[in-house]
């Protein structure tokens, strides 16, 4: 299935979020990094938390904070 359908799926579904390039490439980041240094079940719950964690921010701060999380936690960063 193509990710444009199964995004569809989900807004069918109710679930829709304002997720542009950015914050998409960092999320994959984010996932990436959390599959690579732990387990790759880690990966879908890292985002899950970072998602949840991140809503209480305003829409405007939040990629920021996402960026700082993902710089943070990559270890080809250090």
């Amino acid at each position: 299935m193509l990710p444009e359908a199964w995004f569809q799926r989900l807004a069918d579904e109710g679930l829709t979020a304002d997720l542009d390039a950015e914050v998409q490439e960092l999320l994959l980041d984010l996932a990436r990094i959390a599959a690579h240094a732990s387990e790759r079940w880690t990966a879908p719950l890292s985002t899950w938390i970072a998602g949840v964690a991140l809503a209480e921010l305003p829409p405007e701060q939040r990629p920021e904070r996402l960026r700082t999380l993902v710089t943070s936690l990559d270890p080809e960063q250090a």
